[in-house]
C-alpha cells in the first residue's frame, strides 16, 4: 500500500501514530512479535530493532521494543554459565599465539577453533567448530560423543574442503591435546596453515570463538531439548548453515549475517593477501644498549 500511494512506510506509521496512537502500538507491536518468533526468542533488542528498521522500514526507538518485548514476555533466553572443556596437561608442542598480533584485512587469513560440550537426557556429546575471524562465518564443525583427535579433524577438513586456504593462513585454538597432537598439527601443515594457541586457561585469546560458543548455547542448546544425538545434529546443523551463517545478523558485521558480509567483499578484500603483523610492545622487545657499560 505504502508503494502504491508512493509514501515512505516511515511517514506511513508517523500518520497512524499521530491520527490512532492505539492502532499504531498495536501494528508495531505485531511486528515485534513476528520478529522475535521468526528467531525463535533468539534475537534481543538491538537486532529486533535493527531488523525493523532495516527489512520492515520501521523506524522505532529500541526502548519502545524493549517495553513491547517485556510486556509480551519475547526477551532473549539467557541461561548458564560459561564451563571451560580444554585440558591443556600434555606433552605435545604449544606454539607461539600469533592471532593477537593480526590485524585482519580479508577472509582465510585468520581461523579460530573451540570446542564445547551439550548435555542430551543420558549423555554428554561434543561439538567442535572452526570460524573465520573476519566474517564470523562458521566454515567447519563436528558433533561426536567423544572428545578425541577425530572431532576436532572432521571439523578441520570440513574448512579446509570448503575454503581452500591460502598459503600462510593462522589457525587459532587453545592449548587443548586435541589441537597440540600431532595428527591435528600435521594437517595443518601439510594444508600450508600456520599454528597459533592461546595462553593457558585464558579464553579471552580466542574471543570470537568463545563469543560464538554462547551464542550457540543460548539461543539454540538451552531454548530446546533434544531426544539424541541424531536429533541434535539436525538442530546444530540448521542453527550453523541456514541460520546463523545466512540469517543471524551480527553486530560486529554492522548487522549484516557472515554469507551477506561476505558476499559485499570486494574482490581485493576476496583476493589472497596476508594480514598485517602489529608489535604494539616492540619498545618492551627491543631495548637500546645506550647507556649500558660494558666490560669489554
Amino acid at each position: 500500500m505504502c508503494e502504491l500511494g508512493r509514501v515512505s512506510r516511515a511517514g506511513y506509521y508517523r500518520h497512524l501514530e499521530a491520527q490512532a496512537p492505539k492502532e499504531a502500538d498495536t501494528e508495531i507491536r505485531g511486528q515485534v512479535q513476528k520478529v522475535v518468533l521468526k528467531h525463535r526468542r533468539r534475537y534481543g533488542v538491538r537486532r529486533v530493532t535493527r531488523e525493523l528498521r532495516d527489512l520492515h522500514g520501521i523506524l522505532v526507538n529500541h526502548k519502545r521494543v524493549a517495553r513491547i518485548m517485556r510486556e509480551d514476555n519475547l526477551l532473549a533466553l539467557r541461561y548458564r554459565k560459561f564451563v571451560p572443556t580444554t585440558d591443556s596437561s600434555h606433552r605435545h608442542a604449544v606454539y607461539w599465539n600469533l592471532a593477537k598480533r593480526l590485524k585482519l584485512t580479508g577472509i582465510n587469513q585468520l581461523w579460530v577453533a573451540d570446542i564445547t560440550y551439550i548435555r542430551l537426557r543420558e549423555e554428554f556429546v561434543f561439538l567442535a567448530v572452526v570460524m573465520d575471524a573476519y566474517s564470523r562465518k562458521i566454515i567447519g564443525w563436528a558433533l561426536e560423543r567423544s572428545m578425541q583427535t577425530r572431532l576436532t579433524v572432521t571439523a578441520l577438513r570440513m574448512a579446509i574442503e570448503r575454503r581452500r586456504p591460502p598459503v600462510g593462513a593462522v589457525h587459532h585454538s587453545a592449548q587443548g591435546s586435541q589441537y597440540a597432537c600431532p595428527e591435528y598439527v600435521s594437517l595443518l601443515l601439510e594444508h600450508h596453515l600456520i599454528p597459533s594457541m592461546s595462553r593457558a586457561g585464558c579464553p579471552y585469546d580466542n574471543a570470537a570463538c568463545e563469543s560464538f560458543m554462547k551464542t550457540l548455547k543460548q539461543e539454540e542448546i538451552y531454548a530446546n531439548e533434544y531426544l539424541n544425538l541424531e536429533h541434535l545434529r539436525n538442530h546444530v546443523r540448521e542453527f550453523l548453515e541456514e541460520y546463523y551463517n545466512r540469517a543471524r545478523l551480527h553486530s560486529a558485521l554492522d548487522y549484516r549475517s557472515p554469507e551477506a558480509f561476505e558476499a559485499g567483499l570486494t574482490d581485493g578484500d576476496r583476493r589472497e593477501q596476508a594480514a598485517i603483523f602489529e608489535f604494539s610492545e616492540a619498545s618492551e622487545i627491543y631495548r637500546s644498549d645506550k647507556g649500558v657499560k660494558s666490560d669489554e
